[in-house]
């Protein structure tokens, strides 16, 4: 019994653990999608101010040609992330099926002890009423 209480602790942990990756997995892809828009907000404005927007043109301005390099940086690494974010998913899947099956044994176990007591209680109280029949 007391092992399976340890399996069940340890299977917790790992929801948990799953868990918490696929919150910070998301919140990177949110935080990256953050600062894509941002960094579209500042090209935009950037071409505006230099009123030139064609990249290709020998006099575009320097921080929007950076600005964009970074932001298709950002959109790649959030497409990784969304990799990630899937497999993470699916691993938290995996995780809480695990627990649930040991779960799921452990109560079956319980079960089985509580009748296994409740037929020797009953036996008993079967004896005692016999007891007092014969008497």
């Amino acid at each position: 019994m007391k092992s399976r209480d340890t399996l069940i602790r340890l299977r917790r942990f790992q929801v948990d653990e799953k868990r918490r990756r696929v919150a910070q997995i998301e919140s990177m892809v949110a935080d990256f999608a953050r600062m894509g828009a941002d960094l579209d907000r500042e090209i935009g404005q950037e071409e505006q101010r230099a009123g030139i927007s064609d990249p290709a043109h020998f006099a575009y301005p320097t921080y929007a040609r950076a600005a964009a390099q970074r932001r298709d940086n950002l959109r790649r690494s959030a497409a990784e992330l969304e990799t990630q974010l899937e497999e993470a998913k699916a691993a938290l899947a995996d995780a809480f099926e695990e627990l649930k099956k040991v779960e799921i044994l452990e109560d079956r176990e319980r079960s089985a002890e509580r009748a296994a007591e409740t037929a020797r209680d009953q036996a008993g109280m079967d004896a005692i009423g016999l007891g007092r029949a014969r008497a």
